[in-house]
């Protein structure tokens, strides 16, 4: 079917005000109860035909800030490479600085953030490594010439000049020539498993809409007024811009 305005139909589809930037109502509009469905509705695969590339895989995190042992924050940008029931996914070299980083302190946060679309996602909660198999299937889901950089570049170390890796990576080729490439064993993935998930559709007024869903140790407790139950063991409420 044919679609004139890909930022429109991106932009309709259910959320936390729909509008790019027009005034919106109520938490009504919030059409998912459940934060991670909430998330895959505003990650809508159609808002790649945007400017900037607001794709699944474009709409990277800022991952994480989070807080070193040493008290520091340490931010970067990853692909975000999957959402599931049990929360974000990405995939990295272990070995690397944020590899260690998560080692000895397994908490992190990430920012999405959608310019064209005035919409932000900012999660909080902690990260584990996904299953070897899980690794090893994304890993040789990639294009060979990917999975070779990764057996080349060892994330974070300190090299003599590029052409160290150029040299390397042109040995690598012609030795994975017809060969499958092994998956590195400190190359692998993890999951930021959320505890906060938080909304913010922007507006034109500067009356921002911003929801945030936390997640309840007892789901059966009850709940003061401006809060709402979510699914599971999650409740939701509406934060002043």
């Amino acid at each position: 079917m044919a679609q004139a305005d890909p930022a429109a139909a991106c932009a309709a589809r259910p959320g936390l005000g729909s509008g790019l930037g027009r005034t919106r109502g109520s938490w009504l509009l919030l059409h998912r109860r459940d934060e991670l469905r909430q998330f895959s509705t505003w990650l809508y695969p159609g808002c790649a035909h945007l400017p900037g590339r607001i794709g699944k895989e474009a709409a990277a995190p800022s991952w994480p800030p989070r807080r070193r042992r040493d008290g520091r924050p340490s931010a970067r940008m990853v692909l975000l490479k999957g959402v599931a029931h049990d929360g974000f996914r990405f995939f990295t070299n272990y070995e690397s600085r944020k590899g260690k980083e998560l080692d000895s302190n397994p908490f992190a946060s990430a920012v999405f953030y959608w310019e064209p679309l005035s919409r932000q996602v900012r999660v909080e909660g902690s990260v584990r490594r996904l299953s070897e198999q899980e690794s090893e299937q994304y890993f040789h889901s990639r294009p060979k010439s990917s999975q070779i950089g990764a057996v080349v570049s060892r994330q974070s170390t300190v090299i003599p000049d590029r052409e160290y890796l150029m040299k390397r990576h042109a040995e690598l080729e012609e030795q994975y020539k017809e060969t499958v490439v092994p998956k590195p064993a400190y190359w692998g993935g993890y999951v930021l498993q959320p505890d906060v998930v938080e909304f913010w559709q922007g507006q034109t007024n500067r009356l921002h809409d911003r929801i945030v869903f936390r997640r309840v140790r007892d789901a059966s407790a009850p709940l003061g007024h401006m809060t709402h139950r979510g699914e599971g063991p999650w409740v939701f409420e509406r934060l002043s811009p």
